[in-house]
């Protein structure tokens, strides 16, 4: 009579489903590679965002560098503002020299705006863009396409390529 429970009479099925040490080896070896991988997976997105944060860091520190003077523009539109309202203000005759020397001194202060970046918005005779000029009043006319800047009440001014201040102006309309 055969015995059943001898090793030579195991059943074929049990000894493969028994894993072997080879096999556990492989399944722990396939684990760790696993886990390398997306430990190196982290680390590469975590140096691509250290990277991503430092050129932020740069871009930014370029801009305040470019727009620090802001504050600074805005303050002194307003000396140029009076510069100009100045020489419309005066009486034709008689005071050449005053003339001369408020003119001088405006060409003097839109050079200094000038290497600094602050150049004046265009506006007569432009379409409006709301993203530099500010209608104030609508004026009917038939020498200019609705829409149209037909005066400047205060000049607008940019600074790099970042609006300063909107030009107050005034939009033709058509003619009734």
């Amino acid at each position: 009579m055969i015995d059943a429970e001898t090793p030579e009479n195991a059943p074929e099925e049990e000894a493969e489903t028994a894993p072997t040490e080879a096999e556990a080896f492989l399944a722990d070896l396939a684990a760790r590679d696993a886990e390398i991988a997306d430990l190196k997976d982290r680390l590469l997105r975590t140096a691509a965002e250290m990277e991503n944060t430092r050129r932020r860091l740069e871009r930014d520190k370029a801009d305040t560098a470019a727009y620090a003077t802001t504050g600074f523009a805005r303050d002194l539109l307003a000396v140029a503002d009076n510069l100009r309202r100045a020489l419309e203000a005066l009486p034709t005759a008689g005071v050449e020299g005053v003339q001369a020397g408020i003119e001088a001194t405006e060409r003097e202060l839109i050079a200094v705006f000038g290497r600094h970046g602050i150049t004046r918005v265009e506006a007569i005779g432009q379409p409006l863009d709301p993203n530099r000029h500010q209608a104030m009043l609508e004026v009917p006319t038939a020498d200019a396409a609705p829409g149209t800047i037909v005066s400047e009440l205060q000049g607008g001014w940019t600074i790099k390529d970042r609006l300063l201040r909107p030009a107050l102006v005034s939009v033709a309309k058509a003619a009734e």
